[in-house]
């Protein structure tokens, strides 16, 4: 079976070209008076795996609970990760976390389309969220996740690891500061061949779609991030060569435009049958930007006009975390936002994606 997660850390693993200073964020700032987030996930795969394992070398982050529908993998977080048995949900008792003081938040990495109903709940229970894009199916739920979580009096957190990447935020700092001159275009592929046909991501009902709700919101966010403004309109294209793998409502390729109010234009892939598609491409009248691979869990390797881009590698979950603590405990601000609001932006961006694709094509204004 071959998975988005396996995917990026496949080819990263293959790109390794820099050396690996230090996998651990020295850079971060301890909380004041030494505090910690105490953090629970909600779904134990393999994601919720990398992140555990990453915490290990978090400042100020602390694995102290799991929500599960698996017994077995309850108790193999219990050994494995020293998890307290009292810490330890089923999905129908988890609303029990309420009443339980020893944890803060809860990271949800489950399927996309369990996110919004986790999300209500975990907000009622009074706990921060952190949340796996894309944050729903769709902007409608995402902003009844942001209400909820408002309602509450607690903050939501989007998973966007990439907003805390050295070598992308080197490349953000240069366009800001005008190094790159007037930015003109993007380019963000973003694909791989994906293998096991029963698996979630390719069931409508768990994952709102196909590779766009996967792995194309790594291009959407990405145009975002890298021409620093929000497009305004939308021309998408959608290719289907196996309908039996890729059923109706679970798009194996999509090819889109984006258009931006200062005139820079993007074009994007994203795609489940084609593999080693993970670049970025950004130009200026100025200068240029490339990354490749540009999303994937690491090495990042990337260069511009100036050259190639030598910041160490830091675990991007590790740092991620650790700077998540300081943005709910003291409201750190990012460079790039990780909030609800930056959740829901991608989300209508999808919505008007997809809604050009069913209007073979048309050109969809985008409104936030």
């Amino acid at each position: 079976m071959t998975t988005r997660r396996d995917f990026l850390k496949k080819m990263t693993a293959s790109t390794v070209v820099l050396p690996l200073i230090s996998d651990i964020n020295d850079t971060v700032i301890p909380l004041a008076d030494g505090k910690q987030l105490r953090i629970a996930f909600c779904g134990l795969g393999s994601y919720a795996r990398r992140c555990a394992d990453a915490i290990k070398d978090c400042k100020n982050v602390k694995l102290v609970g799991a929500i599960s529908g698996t017994p077995n993998k309850l108790e193999e977080w219990q050994t494995k990760y020293g998890v307290a048995k009292e810490n330890c949900y089923s999905y129908e008792t988890m609303d029990g976390i309420k009443n339980n003081p020893n944890i803060d938040a809860v990271y949800i990495t489950t399927p996309n389309a369990l996110h919004h109903p986790q999300t209500l709940r975990i907000a009622k229970a009074g706990k921060h969220i952190i949340c796996e894009k894309p944050m729903a199916i769709n902007a409608k739920e995402a902003e009844e996740m942001i209400a909820a979580c408002k309602a509450a009096n607690v903050k939501l957190l989007i998973g966007y690891r990439m907003h805390f990447e050295p070598k992308t935020l080197e490349i953000i700092r240069m366009r800001k500061e005008g190094e790159l001159g007037k930015i003109l275009f993007f380019q963000g592929l973003c694909g791989f061949r994906i293998g096991d046909p029963t698996q979630w991501r390719l069931n409508k009902d768990l994952a709102g779609g196909g590779s766009m709700m996967d792995i194309g919101i790594y291009a959407i966010n990405g145009a975002r991030y890298m021409i620093g403004e929000d497009p305004i309109w939308v021309t998408a294209q959608e290719t289907k060569t196996d309908t039996v793998k890729f059923k109706a409502g679970v798009d194996e390729t999509i090819t889109f435009q984006l258009g931006f109010p200062n005139g820079a234009v993007a074009s994007c892939l994203s795609t489940y049958a084609m593999n080693g598609l993970d670049k970025f491409y950004l130009n200026g009248e100025k200068g240029f930007a490339e990354m490749q691979p540009s999303t994937g869990y690491g090495p990042i390797k990337g260069r511009t006009h100036k050259g190639e881009l030598t910041h160490p590698h830091v675990t991007h979950q590790t740092v991620q975390l650790d700077e998540m603590a300081a943005i709910l405990f003291e409201n750190k601000q990012p460079i790039v936002p990780v909030d609800g609001e930056e959740g829901l932006k991608d989300m209508k961006i999808i919505d008007a994606i997809f809604k050009s694709v069913a209007k073979n094509g048309e050109k969809v204004s985008i409104k936030y």
